[in-house]
Protein backbone atom coordinates (compact mmCIF):
# COMPACT_ATOMS: atom_id res chain seq x y z
CA UNK A 1 0.00 0.00 0.00
CA UNK A 2 3.05 2.28 0.72
CA UNK A 3 3.33 2.17 -3.29
CA UNK A 4 -0.02 3.64 -3.70
CA UNK A 5 0.24 6.15 -1.35
CA UNK A 6 3.20 7.55 -2.88
CA UNK A 7 1.79 7.19 -6.58
CA UNK A 8 -1.30 9.38 -4.95
CA UNK A 9 1.23 11.98 -3.70
CA UNK A 10 2.76 11.98 -6.60
CA UNK A 11 -0.96 12.96 -8.76
CA UNK A 12 -1.81 9.49 -9.62
CA UNK A 13 -5.19 8.98 -10.57
CA UNK A 14 -6.48 5.30 -10.01
CA UNK A 15 -9.19 3.64 -12.96
CA UNK A 16 -9.67 0.64 -11.28
CA UNK A 17 -12.14 -2.11 -13.33
CA UNK A 18 -11.42 -0.13 -16.38
CA UNK A 19 -9.99 -1.04 -19.68
CA UNK A 20 -8.54 0.91 -22.75
CA UNK A 21 -9.99 0.11 -25.44
CA UNK A 22 -8.83 2.71 -28.13
CA UNK A 23 -6.08 5.26 -28.11
CA UNK A 24 -7.54 8.19 -31.02
CA UNK A 25 -5.53 10.98 -31.94
CA UNK A 26 -6.12 14.36 -33.29
CA UNK A 27 -5.63 13.69 -36.72
CA UNK A 28 -1.96 15.20 -36.86
CA UNK A 29 0.03 12.28 -34.87
CA UNK A 30 -0.82 13.45 -30.93
CA UNK A 31 -2.63 11.49 -28.67
CA UNK A 32 -5.87 13.19 -28.19
CA UNK A 33 -8.43 10.66 -26.02
CA UNK A 34 -8.47 7.52 -25.09
CA UNK A 35 -11.80 5.25 -25.15
CA UNK A 36 -12.42 2.99 -22.03
CA UNK A 37 -14.65 0.61 -21.28
CA UNK A 38 -15.70 -0.77 -16.90
CA UNK A 39 -15.34 -3.95 -16.46
CA UNK A 40 -16.57 -6.11 -13.49
CA UNK A 41 -15.30 -9.63 -12.17
CA UNK A 42 -17.26 -12.60 -13.15
CA UNK A 43 -17.85 -15.91 -11.34
CA UNK A 44 -14.43 -17.17 -10.61
CA UNK A 45 -12.84 -20.03 -13.18
CA UNK A 46 -11.72 -23.26 -12.05
CA UNK A 47 -8.45 -21.52 -10.82
CA UNK A 48 -10.34 -19.49 -8.36
CA UNK A 49 -9.84 -16.59 -10.71
CA UNK A 50 -12.40 -13.62 -11.32
CA UNK A 51 -12.34 -12.98 -15.06
CA UNK A 52 -12.69 -9.26 -15.79
CA UNK A 53 -15.80 -8.79 -18.08
CA UNK A 54 -16.98 -5.88 -19.69
CA UNK A 55 -19.65 -3.65 -18.67
CA UNK A 56 -20.95 -2.94 -22.72
CA UNK A 57 -22.94 -0.08 -21.92
CA UNK A 58 -20.62 1.91 -19.28
CA UNK A 59 -18.02 3.20 -22.44
CA UNK A 60 -16.40 6.88 -21.51
CA UNK A 61 -13.53 8.47 -22.98
CA UNK A 62 -10.71 9.85 -21.12
CA UNK A 63 -9.15 13.30 -22.36
CA UNK A 64 -5.36 12.99 -22.26
CA UNK A 65 -1.98 13.82 -24.68
CA UNK A 66 0.35 11.80 -22.85
CA UNK A 67 0.32 7.53 -22.13
CA UNK A 68 3.04 5.76 -20.80
CA UNK A 69 1.75 1.95 -21.57
CA UNK A 70 3.44 -0.15 -18.24
CA UNK A 71 2.60 -3.41 -18.94
CA UNK A 72 4.94 -6.45 -18.30
CA UNK A 73 8.09 -7.09 -16.46
CA UNK A 74 10.42 -8.04 -18.88
CA UNK A 75 12.03 -6.11 -21.56
CA UNK A 76 10.19 -6.49 -25.15
CA UNK A 77 12.86 -7.67 -28.08
CA UNK A 78 10.48 -5.73 -30.25
CA UNK A 79 11.68 -2.20 -29.27
CA UNK A 80 15.67 -2.32 -29.17
CA UNK A 81 14.98 -4.70 -32.93
CA UNK A 82 12.93 -1.71 -34.14
CA UNK A 83 15.25 1.02 -33.21
CA UNK A 84 18.42 0.69 -34.83
CA UNK A 85 21.57 1.95 -32.29
CA UNK A 86 19.70 2.00 -28.97
CA UNK A 87 22.23 -0.07 -26.68
CA UNK A 88 20.97 -3.09 -24.20
CA UNK A 89 22.60 -5.06 -21.40
CA UNK A 90 23.34 -9.14 -21.65
CA UNK A 91 19.76 -9.15 -20.50
CA UNK A 92 17.78 -7.11 -23.28
CA UNK A 93 17.11 -3.95 -21.10
CA UNK A 94 17.72 -0.73 -22.51
CA UNK A 95 20.69 0.78 -21.40
CA UNK A 96 20.04 4.36 -19.96
CA UNK A 97 21.69 7.11 -17.71
CA UNK A 98 20.41 6.82 -14.09
CA UNK A 99 20.57 11.25 -13.97
CA UNK A 100 18.67 11.92 -17.23
CA UNK A 101 17.48 8.50 -18.67
CA UNK A 102 19.08 9.18 -21.79
CA UNK A 103 19.67 6.02 -24.56
CA UNK A 104 22.40 5.93 -26.79
CA UNK A 105 20.26 6.53 -29.22
CA UNK A 106 19.84 10.67 -30.02
CA UNK A 107 16.07 12.32 -28.15
CA UNK A 108 15.46 8.51 -26.87
CA UNK A 109 14.71 8.29 -23.42
CA UNK A 110 13.92 5.24 -20.98
CA UNK A 111 12.88 4.29 -17.67
CA UNK A 112 10.92 1.76 -15.67
CA UNK A 113 11.05 -1.83 -16.26
CA UNK A 114 12.48 -1.76 -19.52
CA UNK A 115 16.03 -0.45 -18.30
CA UNK A 116 15.71 -1.98 -14.58
CA UNK A 117 13.85 -4.87 -15.43
CA UNK A 118 10.96 -5.85 -12.85
CA UNK A 119 10.83 -3.08 -9.96
CA UNK A 120 8.48 -0.67 -7.96
CA UNK A 121 6.12 1.58 -9.83
CA UNK A 122 7.73 4.57 -7.73
CA UNK A 123 11.18 3.93 -9.17
CA UNK A 124 9.09 4.10 -12.61
CA UNK A 125 7.44 7.15 -11.27
CA UNK A 126 10.82 8.64 -10.77
CA UNK A 127 12.70 7.79 -14.45
CA UNK A 128 9.80 9.30 -15.67
CA UNK A 129 10.12 12.35 -13.84
CA UNK A 130 13.92 12.16 -14.64
CA UNK A 131 13.06 11.70 -18.19
CA UNK A 132 10.21 14.43 -18.55
CA UNK A 133 12.86 16.79 -17.46
CA UNK A 134 15.84 15.84 -19.97
CA UNK A 135 13.17 15.89 -22.67
CA UNK A 136 11.78 19.21 -21.50
CA UNK A 137 15.79 20.51 -21.80
CA UNK A 138 16.44 18.35 -25.11
CA UNK A 139 13.36 19.94 -27.15
CA UNK A 140 14.56 23.16 -25.87
CA UNK A 141 18.27 23.22 -26.25
CA UNK A 142 18.01 20.83 -29.89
Amino acid sequence: MEEVKHARQEGIEFQVLTDPVEFLSDGSGWLKVIHCVCIELGEPDASGRRRPMAIEDRIFDLPLSVAVVAIGTSANPIVQSRTPGLATNERGYIQADERTQCTSRKGVFAGGDIVTGSASVILAMGAGRRAARSIDEYLKTG
